[in-house]
């Protein structure tokens, strides 16, 4: 009940005879925090599980947004974490094994190459001191093994850089990228996830605003009347304000309804009404003061009743 209801209940309680007390109690009604359930993020709604009526446990779905744009945009973003996994594992672990093989396959021909090279240059020595080859032969038998060496010692380092993890600078910028994908991977599984709501407390849907393949965006789609007991609001007169207090226990009754106990949980330090700047006895009279009291049960009791409260 808005602001100017209780403004008018309280104005009609004033003009009762005895400022709102009747001879049976204190009039009133009864009131329920509703809770208001919207969207986190605009969208169409897909599907709405609940209608009207129907009891609902907290966590329980109530309604799915159309999550085909989420869904692709996570997939973008698990892609590009694997991605950035797969170049930090390279980083880290050096080149792939079959590479290093392939290096070390021909390193190995290099070697066997320079093998025959040196035999051929000692060879061409010998012969030349024996007279049987010019010295252009034994300079070319040099130069040959001179080559297979370079190679050798090519291949060679060619090997240990293949082994080698990266460098610290490389791997940490490898970290970062791969950190960064995780968090956009997250953050779009969040956004996932926020496409379909459930509901904050268990209850009884009240309301649904929105249908089926309309567009919510910020409003409320439904409200719940949460579980547990109702609020009796409720108006005293100026005189017997003092006599109540926080965690009193009154009495609450209603039209074809038993009577139960309910314990006040606020008091209204302004009046209901609004009287002119100086008090006299007679206006004091007419002054009423908003109480709320917690019912122990509810039962069948429905928000809005009028009820009776007894002290």
């Amino acid at each position: 009940m808005n602001s100017f209801f209780v403004g008018l209940f309280a104005a009609l309680t004033a003009l009762l005879p005895g400022g709102g007390t009747e001879p049976g109690g204190y009039v009133g009604y009864l009131e329920a925090d509703y809770v208001y359930v919207a969207p986190a993020s605009g969208g169409r709604l897909s599907d709405i599980a609940v209608a009207e009526g129907d009891s609902v446990a907290a966590g329980q779905v109530l309604f799915v947004l159309d999550d085909r744009q989420q869904r692709a945009q996570l997939d973008a973003a698990e892609a590009r974490v694997a991605s950035a996994q797969a170049s930090l594992d390279n980083l880290v672990t050096g080149s792939r094994r079959q590479e290093i093989d392939v290096i070390r396959a021909a390193l190995g021909k290099a070697q066997s190459d320079l093998v025959l090279a040196e035999a051929n240059l000692a060879r061409s020595r010998k012969l030349l001191t024996l007279g049987a080859v010019p010295e252009v032969r034994m300079e070319q038998d040099r130069a040959a093994r001179n080559a297979a060496q370079a190679q050798v010692d090519q291949l060679s380092a060619q090997v240990g850089v293949a082994e080698l993890p990266a460098r610290d600078a490389q791997q940490l910028a490898a970290e970062a990228n791969l950190t960064a994908a995780q968090a956009d991977a997250r953050s779009a599984a969040i956004t996932l996830a926020d496409r379909q709501t459930t509901a904050p407390v268990a209850g009884v849907v009240d309301r649904l605003y929105f249908s089926t393949g309309e567009m919510a965006s910020g409003a409320p789609v439904l409200s719940i009347l949460p579980t547990g007991p109702l609020k009796a609001k409720f108006f005293v007169p100026e005189a017997d304000r003092a006599a109540l207090a926080l965690g009193d226990v009154v009495s609450v009754s209603c039209d074809g309804c038993v009577a139960m106990e309910a314990k006040i949980t606020h008091l209204a330090s302004d009046p209901q009404t609004t009287p002119p700047v100086i008090y006299s006895r007679e206006e004091r009279g007419r002054l009423v003061y908003l109480i709320e009291a917690e019912l122990s049960v509810s039962g069948t009791l429905q928000p809005g009743q009028p009820v009776t409260v007894l002290r």
